[in-house]
């Protein structure tokens, strides 16, 4: 397993791991993995015991870059895949705008940091968007002049076959990563 020094992890090492989900069309790629625990020893604490660092490579016309941080709880993870099948069998709606015209996720957990929703579906295939807040955004969406929460997304057309094996890998890399 990837472990990745000071919390940091190139783009390189991503891709490099064995189970590194992949979600991308020609111009845009998310990679995801879960990485490690956040704390490698059970501590008793059901809560703590149970957060998963997650690594990420993005590449976008935009530019490129790469995250780590400790931002899905195992139960949140196990969801991410469960979306992407729904997305693929097409039980997911559309998200469209809030009220104010921003971009709400329909699927988000509890450190927004990751998010996603659906943005269009066809018979083949979906537009889905990958929510990058916080940790997660690129370098110059960070800080005080960075995008709001969820404001930054990277979309990209994915068919079905790729929804679904991107669900798969997820669920081949969280096999690594029982609930403690």
């Amino acid at each position: 397993m990837l472990t990745c020094c000071e919390g940091l992890c190139s783009v390189e090492e991503v891709r490099d791991t064995l189970w590194a989900m992949l979600l991308g069309d020609q111009a845009s790629r998310v990679e995801l993995c879960p990485l490690r625990y956040q704390f490698p020893a059970v501590r008793g604490d059901s809560y703590d015991d149970n957060w998963l660092v997650i690594g990420g490579s993005v590449t976008t016309p935009e530019g490129t870059w790469a995250f780590t941080d400790p931002c899905l709880l195992i139960h949140e993870a196990r969801q991410v895949s469960a979306w992407l099948r729904a997305v693929a069998a097409g039980t997911v709606a559309v998200t469209g705008p809030d009220a104010d015209g921003s971009s709400s996720p329909d699927t988000w957990f509890v450190e927004p940091v990751l998010a996603f929703s659906l943005v269009d579906r066809s018979e083949d295939g979906a537009v889905i968007r990958v929510h990058l807040s916080m940790e997660a955004a690129p370098p110059w969406q960070q800080g005080e002049n960075g995008a709001d929460i969820y404001q930054y997304f990277v979309e990209a057309q994915v068919d079905i076959a790729a929804l679904l094996r991107a669900a798969d890998q997820w669920d081949l890399a969280l096999a690594s990563f029982p609930t403690r």
